[in-house]
C-alpha cells in the first residue's frame, strides 16, 4: 500500500543531522490485542520502513499513555503490554532491524515530558481534536490532567530519540503538529537540539469499523483482531455493514464508502477479484453474501502468517523478554544522550559542573 507524507518546510531552527538515515518512531498504547485498524494506521508503514535502509526505526509500547484514560485499571496494563508486544512481533516488527521497547523502562522520557510541559499552554493542549473524541468514546466525565497532556508526553516519546518521521493514523496528525511546535519552541529558546518530525499516513487513513462507524475501536466492539481465528473472522465479516440503500442483490450498489470494499482494497491480495466484485456490485449482479465470503477468505489469507508468528513468540516468553531488554538498553542510551543535550542547552548542568567539575554532569 502506498503512503503519503504530510509535507512541511523546515524552519530556521530545524537542526541538520549528518546521518543520511531518518529516525522513525511509532508508539502503540497497550489496551490489549491489536486489530486491523492498528495495522493500517501504523504497523503496515512501520514494517515497510524498517526494511528500508534509509530509516532507523524505534517502536514503543506506550504503557504510560494507557494510564491517561484508565488509571484505575493499572494492574491490567502488564498483561496488555505482553499482548501488544506479541502482536507487534507477529505483524512483522523485526527486533534484528529495529528497536522495540516498553515506554516505562526508559525513565528519561518523564523528565523530558516535564520540560516540554513548560513550553505548552493549557489552551493549546485543549485544542487537540482527539481530546473530546476520547472523552466521548470512553464515556469519561472529564479529562484527567494526564489525558490533557497526552500529546506532550507523545512529543517527548518522539523527540527523545530525535524522531524525524512518525507513522500515524490521520486522527493523530494534530499531535504531530504539537510536537513540531514544541521542537521549534525549544530550538528557538535554547539550542537546535530537536528535529521537527513529519507525520506519515497511509493510503487508507482510517479503517472503518465493521459496523460502518468511521473508526475501528475495541471500546465500540467493531473490530477484527490480528489474532482472531478463522471462524471469528468469518463471523465478524458476515455481520459487516454494507450499502444501506441496497435492498436486493439485483439492486445496483455503491462501492465508494462501502466498508466491505474498503477492507477488500486494504487486504485482498487478489486485485482482479476485487475489480470483478466491484463491477458486478455496481451492476447488481452479485450479492453481499458472496462479497463478504470472499473478503473473509482474503482476510484469513492475510492473517494466517501473523497468527503463526504470534504462536511462535507465545511459545517463547524468554525470547520476548530478551527483545524488550535489548530495546530498553538501546532506547535508554538514546534517551540519556538527548536529555544531556537538552539539560546543557537549558543550563541545568552548569551549576554543578562549575562547583564540582565535569564528573557532576
Amino acid at each position: 500500500m502506498s503512503t503519503t507524507t504530510v509535507e512541511r518546510q523546515p524552519s530556521d531552527s530545524q537542526p541538520r543531522f549528518p546521518s543520511t538515515k531518518k529516525r522513525l518512531l511509532t508508539g502503540l498504547r497497550p489496551t490489549g490485542k491489536l486489530h486491523l485498524g492498528n495495522y493500517v494506521g501504523t504497523l503496515e508503514k512501520d514494517i515497510e520502513l524498517q526494511n528500508d535502509p534509509h530509516y532507523t526505526c524505534f517502536f514503543l509500547v506506550a504503557d504510560y499513555h494507557a494510564l491517561t484514560t484508565s488509571a484505575e485499571r493499572a494492574p491490567e496494563i502488564r498483561q496488555n503490554v505482553r499482548e501488544t508486544l506479541l502482536d507487534m512481533l507477529a505483524a512483522g516488527i523485526d527486533p534484528e532491524k529495529s528497536t522495540l521497547y516498553v515506554q516505562s523502562t526508559v525513565g528519561e522520557v518523564t523528565e523530558l515530558f516535564l520540560l516540554f510541559t513548560m513550553l505548552v499552554s493549557v489552551t493549546r493542549a485543549q485544542r487537540i481534536p482527539t481530546l473530546k473524541e476520547q472523552i466521548r468514546d470512553l464515556k469519561l466525565e472529564t479529562a484527567s490532567l494526564g489525558l490533557l497532556s497526552y500529546p506532550v508526553l507523545q512529543a517527548a516519546d518522539i523527540l527523545m530519540v530525535r524522531g524525524e518521521v512518525v507513522p500515524v493514523g490521520k486522527d493523530q496528525l494534530s499531535h504531530i503538529e504539537l510536537t513540531r511546535e514544541i521542537a521549534r519552541r525549544f530550538n528557538q529558546l535554547y539550542a537546535p537540539i530537536f528535529p521537527e518530525p513529519e507525520g506519515l499516513i497511509g493510503k487508507i487513513a482510517k479503517l472503518p469499523g465493521t459496523d460502518g462507524k468511521p473508526k475501528m475501536s475495541k471500546s465500540l466492539g467493531n473490530v477484527i483482531l490480528l489474532s482472531d481465528d478463522p471462524k471469528t473472522v468469518e463471523r465478524q465479516v458476515m455481520r459487516m455493514y454494507t450499502d444501506p440503500t441496497r435492498i436486493h442483490a439485483t439492486d445496483p450498489g455503491h462501492v465508494r464508502g462501502n466498508p466491505v470494499f474498503v477492507y477488500h482494497d486494504a487486504f485482498n491480495d487478489n486485485k482482479e477479484e476485487v475489480a470483478d466484485l466491484k463491477r458486478r456490485y455496481r451492476a447488481g449482479k452479485v450479492g453481499d453474501v458472496e462479497v463478504k465470503r470472499k473478503l473473509a477468505a482474503a482476510l484469513n489469507r492475510f492473517l494466517e502468517p501473523i497468527r503463526e508468528r504470534r504462536a511462535y513468540y507465545e511459545a517463547r516468553p524468554k525470547l520476548v523478554d530478551e527483545i524488550v531488554l535489548a530495546g530498553m538498553h538501546r532506547a535508554g542510551s538514546e534517551a540519556r544522550e538527548t536529555l544531556r543535550l537538552a539539560r546543557e542547552a537549558m543550563g541545568f548542568t552548569h551549576y554543578l559542573a562549575e562547583r564540582f567539575g565535569e564528573g557532576a554532569r
